[in-house]
């Protein structure tokens, strides 16, 4: 990373972030100390890369903000939900704000690529009307229009991606979160990917990614936090990278 690093955390705002974490330490049960007193704020319509070497932390930082894992100390706000004191029947509440997509695309391999992105649509309770303009609208944003009743196994690795992208876009999330999205697809499509979701960031959505690929990180120049052994050891705004 660059030595000019800005401190993202003491930027001023009168506007609610989207995540933040106010000394946030996480140990499991077999004594692995995950994360390590992290403070962090992510501001709506940031693009934020999540960068650092197995076991630094990633997967934990993710779960945190999911709830798929509880802090041990410290505070996590997640678009105005304060997940330490949230209580179990309202994690799905919460996860109604984000949009997620998996390293393993997580498609039901039995339903078309309509039926796999309307299902996203389906379990909020969305009305059948509204679910197939959504679901139409989601799909050709991310050039897959013409696939709608293809099935998953009909669709290259990148198509797959994408229509994870259409599920996790199409309940307008505030957040989206990707998980390494680029970890099963060629290194063409990956760029493809990260553009389609750079531009939904710039429509207002606040996109947090976790990825290995430095390359990507080095072209897109969006904000980077680097976590190591549980901390974060690097915050840079201008999404430049240590060598």
């Amino acid at each position: 990373m660059s030595e000019n690093v800005t401190d993202i955390n003491s930027v001023q705002t009168n506007e609610a972030p989207v995540i933040e974490f106010k000394g946030v330490s996480k140990r499991y049960t077999n004594g692995t100390h995950a994360l390590e007193d992290v403070n962090i704020r992510i501001n709506k319509g940031e693009f934020v890369f999540v960068v650092g070497s197995s076991g630094a932390g990633k997967s934990t930082f993710m779960k945190l903000i999911m709830r798929e894992e509880k802090a041990n100390t410290g505070t996590i706000k997640v678009n105005g939900f304060n997940l330490t004191k949230m209580r179990r029947k309202q994690i799905p509440m919460l996860r109604r704000t984000m949009g997620i997509v998996f390293q393993d695309f997580r498609l039901i391999p039995k339903m078309t690529v309509f039926d796999n992105v309307a299902f996203a649509m389906h379990v909020v309770g969305a009305p059948s009307r509204r679910i197939r303009k959504e679901v139409t609208n989601a799909l050709a944003a991310v050039g897959l229009g013409d696939k709608a009743r293809s099935m998953p196994n009909e669709l290259s690795g990148g198509e797959q991606q994408r229509v994870g992208i259409a599920r996790a876009l199409v309940n307008n999330p505030a957040l989206i979160i990707a998980d390494e999205p680029t970890g099963n697809v060629d290194p063409n499509m990956s760029y493809d990917i990260v553009s389609m979701l750079a531009s939904i960031n710039k429509m207002g959505t606040t996109v947090l990614m976790v990825t290995h690929d430095h390359q990507l990180v080095r072209e897109f120049k969006q904000r980077v936090i680097m976590l190591d052994s549980g901390k974060i050891v690097a915050d840079n705004t201008a999404g430049g990278e240590e060598e």
